[in-house]
Formats: structure tokens, sequence, C-alpha cells
């Protein structure tokens, strides 16, 4: 509805969003899927309200009620992330936390995709514990990588032991690597990063085969299927992210094969034989081949993505449309259909198909264009573009991230009290008839000696930090009090 522009409709569901919506429910919900479904959509709706045409409260981004809400429904999550090892529970009961009797063992894609969300989060309301828990998880997914830099399938989140040793970049595991590169752009994180560059050449020495990349057992690193599911097809759009760009294309065209083989991507495809996997024949309309193809047309505009994508609408016209929406595909070897469609076909599959054909959508902003406004903490560049999609395709602005921190705002006063400082170092009878206005009058008439004494004098004002920032002569630790607060060196 954001993108589509509809205003009206959009106002509506925000109208019953504020009215209806009650977290404190005897409800047992995924942390992984409450996570990128609820939180992120909230926060991306948050964000992108301004521009839909909604009349926003003052000290928007930094407040807002579907902020509120998204903080309240993380803030259900967080029970689940207090364990030994940092990483979180599979499941949570939003009103009473985990349950006694809930299994330990989660997948890592599981444990591995709260940093897009939790950090925005963070940033916008000032409170650091979703970033923490975030990211402490995923460094316990780090720390627990095999000795070949391998991460398997699923976890014990109270021992650290692996319970599922198959390593690959398919279901379990997908958005575990997403989520490094999609951090660490929107943080600017080398640490995030260098995680994934890590893990990309262990990926690539023991996964990769002629542009397929299949399942090895994670210590040894010996294939234990040989096959390719439909979830992997994220990976030549998450390549495309950190400049690979051939190696995207090359492995991107052989999912393509796939595709025009079926007319849509089986959940599993065994790779020698050709063909499909029994009881994995099936194609639920998932986004994710297209999700790259998206990527990919934006960085190399090569058509074979656009025909993609038309081969993609007519697929889904053809064969999975029906009265009351687009069916899943039950089988792609004879198109019969299932009762019941995804709600990921309208939010990511969908969406990225109007995006691939779309070259002047917001979305696509190089930074040309922006919007300028004010926050408690100043001005605030948005909607510039380098929008990161969460892995539901909610776009998140990452300029949103820099408008509401404190230390922003201590960053301007700062710059104002060095320009104040240097006025008075220019007019230096202003400065001295200052420090005579205040009783040190004897002290202020040797000029070398002014500006330690008019630190003294500022030391005992209220506006300490001017001289605390000007004076040569003080200590280290007293040039970092900023504001009142000291930083120590062992801080």
């Amino acid at each position: 509805l954001q993108i589509l522009g509809n205003v009206s409709e959009f106002q509506r569901v925000v109208n019953v969003l504020q009215e209806g919506v009650d977290f404190d429910i005897d409800v047992n919900a995924s942390v992984f899927e409450t996570n990128i479904r609820v939180v992120g959509g909230l926060l991306s709706a948050h964000l992108l309200s301004k521009k839909a045409g909604i009349e926003v409260e003052v000290g928007w981004p930094c407040s807002g009620p579907l902020l509120r809400m998204a903080e309240e429904a993380a803030r259900k999550l967080l029970p689940a992330f207090q364990t030994p090892t940092g990483m979180p529970y599979g499941t949570v009961n939003l009103l009473h936390g985990v349950n006694p009797g809930e299994t330990p063992v989660t997948c890592t894609a599981g444990i591995g995709t709260f940093i897009v969300e939790f950090a925005t989060l963070s940033h916008l309301t000032g409170d650091p514990v979703f970033e923490d828990v975030a990211r402490k998880a995923l460094k316990a997914l780090w720390k627990n990588r095999s000795d070949i830099g391998l991460v398997g399938n699923h976890i014990d989140v109270l021992t650290a032991k692996w319970v599922a040793q198959d390593a690959g970049i398919g279901a379990g595991v997908d958005s575990y690597f997403e989520y490094l590169v999609k951090g660490a752009i929107l943080l600017q994180d080398k640490e995030l990063m260098s995680m994934f560059l890590e893990y990309n050449k262990a990926i690539k020495n023991y996964t990769k085969f002629d542009d397929w990349y299949l399942w090895v057992q994670m210590y040894k690193g010996t294939v234990s299927m040989p096959v390719f599911q439909s979830l992997e097809a994220y990976w030549p759009g998450l390549q495309s992210l950190i400049g690979d760009v051939d190696n995207a294309m090359r492995t991107f065209l052989n999912y393509y094969t796939v595709w025009k083989q079926f007319g849509g991507l089986p959940e599993f495809y065994n790779i020698p034989q050709g063909y499909t996997v029994d009881k994995r024949e099936g194609y639920p309309l998932r986004p994710e081949l297209i999700e790259s193809a998206m990527y990919l047309y934006r960085a190399t505009r090569d058509p074979t993505l656009l025909e993609l994508g038309r081969d993609a609408v007519e697929s889904i016209e053809k064969i999975s449309k029906v009265d009351c929406g687009f069916a899943t595909i039950k089988d792609l070897r004879d198109h019969r259909l299932d009762n019941r469609m995804e709600s990921f076909f309208l939010a990511e599959t969908v969406k990225y198909l109007y995006l691939l054909f779309d070259p002047d959508n917001f979305i696509h902003n190089d930074g040309s264009v922006f919007d300028v406004v004010l926050t408690p903490y100043g001005e605030c560049v948005l909607n510039a573009g380098g929008y990161i999609f969460n892995t539901e395709a909610h776009p998140i602005d990452p300029a949103a991230l820099h408008c509401c921190r404190k230390r922003k705002e201590e960053q301007w006063e700062v710059e104002d009290l060095m320009r104040e400082f240097y006025l008075l170092k220019k007019n230096k009878k202003f400065a001295l008839k200052r420090a005579a206005d205040h009783g040190e009058g004897e002290s202020a008439k040797d000029p070398e000696d002014a500006p330690s004494e008019k630190g003294g004098e500022m030391r005992n004002s209220k506006k300490s930090s001017h001289s605390l920032l000007s004076c040569p002569s003080q200590s280290f630790n007293s040039k970092l009090a900023v504001l009142g607060q000291v930083f120590l060196d062992n801080n």
C-alpha cells in the first residue's frame, strides 16, 4: 500500500492497528516470524508513513504510534534471548515468556535474523537492549562455527551443541547470511561484513560446485545433499550487494533454467538428476529468485532479468490465479494447486516484481533527492535511497537511524561550543572582560594565563564544556568531559 500510494487505505490500516492491537495475549509465537513480519512491518510502515501522506506526530521519526507498537512487540520477544549463550529460543509466549517445556533447539536463521529490525528499533527509541541481544546472538553463532568455517542447520541454544550439522545457504540458515550483509550495510559495520566474507570463503571452498551450492557436513565438508532449494535463490541478490556480480549472474542463470523447466522453482531440485525431489515438488509462489532479479537488474541492467520477471508474471497468472487470489502450486510437474495463499506472496513476490519493472520508484532513489525533517535532535535527512529490505521485504530507510540519537544532539552542541570558543578567541578583549566580571581579573591580566584561568571560571559555571574543550593544558580525562559526562581512560 505504501509503494502503490494508496494513502486512504494505508491510513485506515494505521487507525485499525492503533485501536485494536494487543500483544498481552496467551499465545505461543515464533520469535523469528514475529520479528520479520510484525516488528519489521511496523518499523517500515512507521518510517514510510509521512511519505505515504499520513499526518505524523511531533518528534517523528523518533516517535509515533507504529514505532511504539513495534517496540511493544519486540519487548515480548526479549525473554527468548535470556539463555546462557545469548541465542534465542525459537518460540515465546507473548504473555508468560518462554514456556518451561520449550525446546532449546533453534534453526540458525532463527538466531541470526534480528539485527536489521532490532538495531533500527534501538536507534529510533534510544534503548540499546534490542541491538545488544541481536549482536550477542550473531556473535554466538560466529563463535560456534566449525573449524572449516561453516555453520550447521540447528543448534541447542542452551549448550551451543549443533543438532543438525548440514551446512549450506538454504532453509534454516539463509537469512543469517542475509542479515550479516544487510546489517553491515545498514549500520556501516565492518565486523559484520568481515564475518560474512569469512563465511563466503568457506561456502565457496566447500559447498560450491559449478555455480551451484550444495549441502555439506559442517565439520568435514563432504556432500550430504546434492540439491538446490528454492529458498537459496536469494543468494545471487546477496552477492550483488557485496559487488560479486559475475558470480551472482552465473548462479542466477542456473536457477533460471530450473524456473523455465517447470514454470516455477520446486522446493527441492536434485542437481545431478535434473529433476524435482519426491514430496518437494511444490512452489508456494516464493519471492527469492525475483528478489535476486531485482537486485541484479539494478546492478547490471541486463535484459535477461526482465525476461525472468515477465516469465514469472505469466506463470503466476496462468498457473496459480484463482477466484480468490493466487494459490500455492502443489506440484510443478502437473501444476496441481493447493487451497492456500502464503502471506509472503503479497509481502514479497508481488512487491519485488513491481519494483523490478518500476525503475523510477522512490525505493530506487540514488540520493539525488531527499527530504529534510526536523526532529528533537535537529534536522535530519530522510528518503535519500539506499533502503535495506528486511527478509520479509519491508524497506528500512538507513538514514533514519541517524535521526534520533542523543549522541547526535551532543555532537551538534559541541560544534556550537567550538564555534563560540573560536569567536571568543578572535576577540580577546571580550574574553578577558568576561573573566574579570567573574572576579578573576588579576589572573586575566596575563594574556598567557588567560586560557587556563578562563577555564577555571567556566568549570564553576553550568557551561563547563566551553573550557574543557578549549584548554590545551588539561589532562586527557578532563578533555573528554562533555556536557557534564566524564569518559575515563579505562571506560
